[in-house]
């Protein structure tokens, strides 16, 4: 005998980011798929079907994890811990955003979905509770909430409810495409991370940071507080970039730019001026350079350090 759907509420009319994203969180967290097929989705504030249902957020006056009610607009409504009001996104996450995040990740990286949840949960998920409560210092034309709110139907659009809860789903999938790619860039982040510390461990230089492959790096180094001041990697056409660190994130300058003298200069005008028989290019702005080997790239640090201290 098969299970009964779930039957999953929310409440109609014009819809938000937050009770959007939260039917994302909830369809990934449960292993849910589409809308009529494995769980009926309904959009209203008739009290008896709010009643009846397994599962409700952004309506219904009433929180209360373990009855799965996750309304947030009654008084006594649960905040942050600095008082920032929760908006249904933030409670569905806070009891559905690890398993969310879990069955996004592949199984080797299982053991990244905390982290990743509570970065989430702090960049993306509190700001969806900003400005949904109006507490936001300002709403960004190309941010999830206002992209999401462009799915509502016009004033003078035709096909009634129906419409709006076909456009409702068409949201969902944008609000859960950017969680997906979201948690992607983290578990990247995360695994590049791990991958720095362990060359950084390695390197004859610990000004030097030499990596196998071209990876996020310059965030490891700032959290890590390393005394780097040049990354080698391959890049795809061959090459060995000699990558300068900025001094602060965010920065367009360098902790140690490469040479003035080198700045600029390609090939065999390169070679002379620097020395490295294989070096290619010195970027004008002298933050990135490479050579044609690794050797090269790391003869081409090792004399910048030299001529730079």
């Amino acid at each position: 005998m098969s299970q009964p759907r779930l039957r999953l509420v929310t409440h109609s009319g014009k819809f938000h980011c937050d009770e959007v994203f939260a039917y994302g969180v909830l369809r990934l967290a449960l292993g849910l798929g589409k809308a009529g097929e494995d769980h009926e989705l309904t959009r209203t504030r008739d009290a008896a079907l709010i009643a009846a249902a397994d599962i409700v957020w952004d309506v219904g006056a009433r929180y209360d994890a373990e009855a799965r009610r996750f309304d947030h607009h009654q008084r006594g409504a649960p905040t942050r811990a600095d008082g920032t009001p929760y908006s249904a996104a933030g409670l569905i996450w806070q009891t559905h955003g690890h398993a969310a995040v879990r069955a996004i990740l592949p199984p080797e990286a299982a053991g990244l979905a905390a982290a990743i949840a509570a970065e989430i949960d702090q960049a993306v998920v509190r700001r969806i509770d900003e400005i949904d409560n109006g507490t936001a210092p300002e709403r960004d034309v190309l941010g999830l909430a206002a992209l999401v709110g462009d799915f509502n139907p016009g004033w003078d659009s035709a096909g009634g409810d129906a419409a709006a809860d076909a456009a409702f789903l068409e949201a969902a999938a944008l609000a859960e495409g950017v969680l997906r790619r979201r948690v992607e860039v983290l578990r990247g982040r995360m695994a590049a991370d791990a991958e720095v510390l362990a060359a950084h461990a390695r390197s004859a230089d610990q000004r030097v940071l030499e990596l196998e492959r071209g990876m996020p790096w310059k965030g490891a180094v700032f959290t890590h507080n390393l005394p780097v001041l040049f990354a080698l990697y391959p890049a795809s056409n061959g090459n060995w970039m000699v990558d300068a660190m900025p001094p602060e994130p965010g920065s367009f300058a360098q902790r140690l730019p490469l040479p003035e003298a080198w700045a600029g200069l390609q090939d065999a005008a390169l070679a002379e001026a620097s020395g490295v028989p294989d070096a290619v290019f010195t970027h004008l702005r002298r933050f990135v350079g490479a050579a044609r080997t690794r050797d090269g790239a790391r003869e081409m640090a090792r004399k910048a350090i030299a001529l730079g201290s």
